[in-house]
C-alpha cells in the first residue's frame, strides 16, 4: 500500500514500508523528471558494553548495523520499570522522548532513580522517514529511595514529600489532649517504649511521635547491609538541624547524638554558628565552612558513616561504629526546614575517596570513634 505526502516544495512522497520515493519538482517541470529512492533507516542496534550508569547519569551508545550518509538525526526513547529484561506491555509508565540527536549517543543526567531498572530503544530518522525502534535493553539503576516517616515526626515538625519544616503551630491543643488520655489512670511520664497496638499510627502526638525537644524525624526504610547515599539542604532560614542515621527503637524523647545509637552532625545557626559531630552525647567541633548541601554516606558493610561537601565532596567526618541493629536515616529540625534527595547512587568521588583513605578522614574523625553494641 501507498501513501502520498506533498512537501513544501510541491514535491510528493510515494511511500511503502521499505522505499521512499522523492519526485523532486513533479509538478513544475515535466522536461526534466527526476526520481530520488531513500531508503527507510535500518534499526539501530544500541551497544549494552558501551552503555555507562554512574552518579546518576546513564550515557547510552549505540551503531547502525550498515553506514548511512542519510541519516540526519535520531530519536531515543526510555522508561523505568521494576521488571528486568524486555519491556512488559503492563508496564504503567510512558516512554519518555529525547528528540533531534546528532550523534550515536546520549546522557541522561540529573536522573533519580526510583526504579530498578531503566528500558531504552532507539530509532534513526532521515529527511523523510524515521526508521524501526532497536531492539529495547535494559539497564539496572538501584539506588537508596527513602522518604520522611510522618508517623514518626514531633508535632512541630511539618512533613511534605521531600522537605520537613518546623511548624511552632503544630498540634497546640492536641497534644495535651492525647497525653492526658495516656496518663489516664497513672502517674508519671509514660514509658518511651510503650505503645498502643489500637490507635492508628497516622494520629498526631501518638506515643511512637517524637515529642519535648526532640524535634525529630526518621526515615521510612531501614538499611542492614550494603553502601547507601543521600544528600540534605538546609532551608536559608534554619536556625538548627541535624543529619544523621540512628537505630529505629530510638525513645521518642531521645535527641539525635545525644545517645549510644544515634550519630550526626549538629549545626547550629542560632546567634553564632557552630558545627559538631556528635554521637553518645560527646560532640567534637569541626572546622571549616558548613556546606550549602550534605552528602551522607552510610556503608553497613565496613562500619563507616561519612558526611560530605555535596558540592565539592570533600569530607566532612566519619565515624566508625559497629551498627549491630538496621539503622535508618535520622533528622532534627528546629525553626527552618531541610529538603531531600534521595533515589541517588554512591557518587564515584566518594566511591574512590573511601577506597583510598580506607574510610579514614585523616584527623577529622578520630576523637568520636566508636564501637556500638
Amino acid at each position: 500500500m501507498y501513501t502520498f505526502r506533498r512537501t513544501s516544495k510541491k514535491a510528493y512522497n510515494l511511500v511503502n514500508p521499505k522505499i521512499i520515493f522523492h519526485c523532486t519538482d513533479l509538478l513544475l517541470s515535466f522536461k526534466y523528471p527526476f526520481l530520488c529512492i531513500v531508503p527507510v533507516p535500518r534499526a539501530p542496534e544500541i551497544d549494552v558494553g558501551d552503555c555507562l550508569v554512574l552518579d546518576n547519569t546513564v550515557s547510552v551508545a549505540w551503531k547502525m548495523p550498515v553506514e548511512d550518509s542519510k541519516i540526519d538525526h535520531y530519536i531515543l526513547e526510555y522508561r523505568k520499570t521494576d521488571h528486568e529484561g524486555l519491556p512488559r506491555i503492563k508496564d504503567q509508565r510512558c516512554w519518555e522522548v529525547v528528540d533531534n540527536i546528532k550523534t550515536t549517543e546520549y546522557s541522561l543526567s540529573g536522573l533519580q532513580f526510583d526504579s530498578k531498572f531503566i528500558n531504552f530503544r532507539v530509532r534513526a530518522c532521515n529527511k523523510a522517514a524515521a526508521g524501526e525502534y532497536s531492539d529495547p535493553v535494559t539497564l539496572e539503576t538501584r539506588a537508596f529511595n527513602f522518604g520522611f516517616d510522618s508517623s514518626s515526626s514531633h508535632l512541630n515538625l511539618k512533613v511534605e514529600d521531600r522537605s520537613v519544616e518546623w511548624d511552632p503551630q503544630g498540634g497546640k491543643g492536641l497534644e495535651g489532649k492525647v497525653k492526658g488520655k495516656e496518663n489516664k489512670g497513672r502517674s508519671g511520664t509514660p514509658s518511651p517504649k510503650r505503645t498502643s497496638a489500637a490507635r492508628s499510627p497516622a494520629i498526631r502526638g501518638g506515643r511512637d511521635r517524637f515529642t519535648g525537644e526532640s524535634y525529630t524525624v526518621l526515615g521510612d526504610t531501614s538499611m542492614d547491609c550494603g553502601q547507601h547515599y543521600w544528600e540534605v539542604k538546609a532551608h536559608k532560614d534554619c536556625k538548627s538541624y541535624s543529619v544523621g542515621v540512628s537505630y529505629r527503637n530510638l525513645g521518642k524523647f531521645d535527641q539525635l547524638g545525644k545517645t549510644n545509637t544515634t550519630w550526626c552532625i549538629h549545626i547550629n545557626n542560632w546567634l553564632q554558628t557552630s558545627f559538631a559531630a556528635k554521637h553518645n552525647n560527646k560532640a567534637k567541633n569541626l572546622d571549616g565552612t558548613v556546606p550549602d548541601r550534605i552528602g551522607v554516606f552510610c556503608d553497613l558493610d565496613s562500619g563507616q558513616l561519612s558526611f560530605y561537601n555535596a558540592e565539592t565532596k570533600q569530607l566532612i567526618h566519619t565515624f566508625k561504629a559497629k551498627f549491630s541493629q538496621p539503622v535508618v536515616p535520622a533528622f532534627m529540625v528546629w525553626c527552618g526546614g531541610l529538603s531531600l534527595s534521595t533515589g541517588m547512587q554512591v557518587p564515584s568521588a566518594v566511591k574512590s575517596f573511601q577506597k583510598t583513605e580506607n574510610g579514614l578522614g585523616g584527623g577529622s574523625n578520630s576523637s568520636l570513634n566508636s564501637m556500638a553494641q
